[in-house]
């Protein structure tokens, strides 16, 4: 194993830790980890991280499932806008010419803008989730319900592959504002369970165009995994709304720094 695998099964570590300790997702971090830190290509980064979510995400859609915590309603109305989109962005990328700096600086543009939208998502998710349940009734709400989540999940399904950011604080965020009345353990339940194909097929994409390392992935899977299970064995001896506000501080100088680079 090489010294740089080692460095990498650290970072993923480190980065699993701290998903254990906030919940954040892991491509919020990881992925600007990789292209800041170790000069990754931001695509590599993106492709690579897409498929180490979708497989961790895995493990937690079947534990979710067993639990009954899902909404499958939900997570396939998400679904619906989420993988079309996705295809159609992993095509309109492939359709730009080959060895030109244009993926690498939709990408890194595009890492920034979902990291500050996490950032906001971080801080004000609690106020969101407040106006929407004073706002539940509304005319719009009740007609179109389900066609506003199939559109966030299109939105979501172009972010996610363009940044391997979304899936996990944006689309709690996004299913707090629509579903004010759904308990909080249905909602992370829905959204991972909708990251996981979301991912899958945004990884593969990025595959075929050539952007995933697979040591890469397994040197961060062999670090992020128990990472994750220390830190959500530590959180309750954190103060949570600390931790989370220095992460989403973090998030936008590292998004603002991707976005006006």
């Amino acid at each position: 194993m090489r010294a740089m695998d080692y460095l990498y099964t650290l970072s993923g570590f480190a980065v699993g830790a701290i998903v254990g300790l906030t919940g954040v997702g892991g491509g919020s971090l990881m992925t600007p980890l990789l292209v800041l830190v170790f000069g990754i290509h931001p695509a590599t980064a993106v492709g690579t991280d897409l498929l180490y979510a979708a497989l961790t995400k895995a493990g937690g859609t079947v534990a979710h499932g067993r639990k009954g915590h899902i909404d499958w309603a939900i997570t396939g109305r998400l679904a619906l806008g989420s993988i079309p989109a996705a295809a159609l962005t992993i095509w309109v990328l492939g359709q730009l010419p080959k060895g030109s700096n244009a993926i690498g600086a939709i990408i890194s543009s595009g890492l920034g803008f979902a990291l500050l939208l996490t950032a906001i998502a971080i801080l004000f998710g609690r106020k969101l989730r407040d106006y929407a349940s004073k706002h539940e009734d509304s005319p719009l709400r009740q007609c179109c319900l389900g066609k506003i989540t199939v559109v966030v999940g299109a939105l979501l399904g172009v972010l996610v592959t363009i940044s391997s950011v979304g899936a996990g604080a944006l689309g709690v965020a996004a299913l707090f504002f629509l579903y004010p009345r759904l308990s909080p353990v249905r909602i992370v339940g829905s959204d991972v369970a909708h990251a996981v194909p979301l991912t899958l097929v945004a990884g593969l994409g990025h595959w075929m165009l050539g952007g995933v390392d697979w040591s890469l992935l397994g040197a961060l899977l062999l670090g992020s995994l128990p990472g994750i299970w220390v830190g959500s064995h530590v959180s309750a001896k954190v103060p949570e709304h600390i931790l989370r506000r220095l992460l989403a501080s973090m998030l936008v100088l590292i998004g603002g720094k991707l976005v006006f680079a």
